[in-house]
């Protein structure tokens, strides 16, 4: 993998935690504008784990392969 692709990936991962962290923003504020239950909310919430969960995973997959072209 080249300096390149790496960068691209890093730039990828870190417009997906950016948007989810966003949509986890206006998803809170959305739901206490519109009186959404708590099941509603937590289902946003879930959404976000979700969302930084696959961040977290693909940035452990881009650390691997980063320490795999060092050896």
């Amino acid at each position: 993998m080249t300096r390149d692709e790496q960068g691209r990936r890093g730039r990828t991962i870190a417009l997906i935690i950016a948007g989810t962290g966003l949509f986890w923003i206006a998803a809170t504020a959305l739901g206490a504008y519109l009186g959404l239950t708590q099941r509603t909310r937590a289902l946003f919430d879930l959404a976000a784990l979700a969302g930084f969960g696959f961040a977290i995973y693909m940035l452990i997959d881009l650390w691997r392969a980063r320490r795999k072209d060092e050896d």
